[in-house]
This record gives C-alpha cells, sequence and structure tokens, in this order.
C-alpha cells in the first residue's frame, strides 16, 4: 500500500535552515516495525505517524519515532506536524489562532496554531509534563573528555551540569563561549562509559555568548542514533527547569530565544516561555516557525 508523506524544516522561516520531519498524515495500518524501518529509511532526527485520536475531544495521536527508538515526545515533531496537518488542510484552521490536543506518549499536548490569511505560520506547544530535576551527573572531568573540551570551558559551579525531563531527559552542560561550543567533538567511547546508562544519555550543551539570541546551543543524542539534531523543542522546555533555578524571578513569565543548529549550517530559533508562581514552573511553552518543503509517496511492503 502507498502512503503519503511531507517534509517541512521547523524553526525556521525558510528553506532549507531548521530541524528537517518528515509527516505521514494518514498512518493508520501501519506497525511498530514498519515505522520504525520508515524511519530509518528517511533518515531525519524524527519521523511523525498521525493516527485517529484515541479520546474524540482530542485531534490526532502522534507517534514519533527517532532512527534509533520511539520517543514519548519530541518538541520539533509536535510543532512541525501541527504545521503540515494545518498546511495540507488535514486540520481547518480556525482564524489568526487555532487550539489543537495532539494524543502522545507523554499524554494530551495542546499546540496552538497561529496563521496569516488562511495559512499557518507559527505552531507553540505546551508542555505535557513539566520541567523535573534527575540524578547528579557524573564528574566533570569526565563530561571534559566526552566532549574533548577543557575543565576551563565550563561556566563551573556557579552553573553545574544537571540532568532535567520535560518527558525526553537531557545533560544539561553550560559553557564559557560559542569557541568552546564549537569546540565539542562527541567522543562515543568516553559517552559509553560515563554517560550512555545514566538518567539522561542525551547531551544539551549550551552557552550565553549568542549572535543575538539568549542562549546558542547543540544537542547530541547517540542513545536516538542523532550524531547532533539542528532544533530540540522537547530539551528547550526542561531547560526552563535547569535555568529557573539561577533566574531571580518569583512570578510571572519568563522568556527567551535559544538559537541552535548553526555549527551544522541548519539555523534554527526556538521561542521558550516559562509561567512562574512563588517561584516554582508552572507551564512551559515552545514554539517556532515551519515551511513545508516536499511532499511523496513510499510503497510499504505488507500493508
Amino acid at each position: 500500500m502507498r502512503y503519503s508523506f511531507y517534509t517541512a524544516d521547523v524553526f525556521t522561516d525558510r528553506i532549507f535552515g531548521g530541524n528537517p520531519l518528515a509527516v505521514f498524515p494518514n498512518a493508520a495500518g501501519l506497525n511498530s516495525l514498519q515505522m520504525q524501518a520508515i524511519t530509518r529509511e528517511l533518515n531525519l532526527s524524527e519521523t511523525v505517524f498521525v493516527l485517529p485520536p484515541a479520546h474524540p475531544e482530542h485531534t490526532r495521536r502522534l507517534r514519533i519515532f527517532t532512527p534509533g527508538k520511539e520517543v514519548a515526545f519530541a518538541g520539533h515533531p509536535t510543532i512541525g506536524t501541527a504545521y503540515v496537518l494545518a498546511a495540507i488542510d488535514e486540520i481547518a484552521l480556525a482564524g489568526d489562532e487555532t487550539n489543537i490536543v495532539f494524543e502522545e506518549g507523554v499524554g494530551p499536548v495542546p499546540v496552538k496554531i497561529q496563521a496569516r490569511d488562511g495559512k499557518p505560520l507559527f505552531a507553540q506547544l505546551s508542555a505535557a509534563q513539566l520541567p523535573e530535576p534527575l540524578a547528579p551527573p557524573p564528574p566533570i572531568t569526565d563530561l571534559a573528555a566526552m566532549l574533548s573540551l577543557e575543565i576551563e570551558d565550563f561556566v563551573g559551579t556557579q552553573m553545574p551540569p544537571q540532568g532535567w525531563s520535560s518527558g525526553l531527559p537531557f545533560l544539561f552542560v553550560p559553557l564559557l563561549n560559542r569557541e568552546a561550543l564549537r569546540r565539542i567533538r562527541i567522543r562515543l567511547d568516553v559517552w559509553e562509559r560515563v554517560l550512555k546508562d545514566y538518567d539522561a544519555p542525551h547531551i544539551y550543551a549550551f552557552t550565553h555568548d549568542t549572535d543575538g539570541a539568549a542562549i546558542r546551543a547543540r544537542m547530541f543524542a547517540p542513545a536516538l542514533n542523532i550524531p547532533e539534531d539542528p532544533a530540540t523543542g522537547s530539551a528547550a522546555t526542561a531547560l526552563a527547569g535547569y535555568l529557573n533555578q539561577f533566574a531571580g524571578v518569583s512570578n510571572g513569565m519568563m522568556g527567551w530565544v535559544i538559537e541552535q543548529g548553526f555549527e551544522m549550517g541548519r539555523p534554527s530559533f526556538l521561542n521558550v516561555e516559562a509561567d512562574l508562581k512563588d517561584g516554582e514552573i508552572t507551564a512551559v511553552r515552545v514554539g517556532g516557525a515551519s515551511v513545508l518543503v516536499s511532499t511523496g509517496e513510499m510503497e510499504i511492503p505488507g500493508t
């Protein structure tokens, strides 16, 4: 049976930037093994398979695969799928703002689609799971060896590396500047020894030294078979929890822009917001623009 799919670039307003994504808008009939095989064939960071919702009040059910495994939640697939479904009229737009809900492994994920002249421009998800800290990470000497960096490249004890998760776990590693960020080379032998079995095996290195955004970041996920990711929405939601420790804000909203993918030649911009009450995060949102890139069909054996 032939299945249609679309590709989009997510967290960018121009083609060949951002994070590529494949979306199968009508994936009923495909099983998990077929979905994983399709994802490996396309070899993008993630591929999304769209299914009817389990609950009629929700919009669609999403299954999200990396080349290595299925994941319960990911930001750029959620935002990109909302954009693609609206762009191909699988989701009817209700004026300038349309609110939908996707069913994902972490639970219902609300998404707001912003449009102009009947065309989607921007989508923003609300994290289904608030950021939570994980176990203490390996020693910084091991992390430096894993990243091919020096101890002096790290911010230090005032902002130590920590693991956090909003449905997908990341180890956040603050660095002093862009030059250190650029020099990262993952040593897989060290990663396998020190991080593979840690609560957060995915590495999110970042710095406040940027081209104008609040943060510049790089993300590496060997456990998901992703050498480097151009834009990582699930990490952006968890980063809110990490940064809140140092923000000194008790109530109101924090907001920042993350630039990612620059070292890969795929500039991406992620807009993040976090609501706070009495110093605790009560909601996290991440959003960005997307552009439709291509459409195609795939003949799937056994369907």
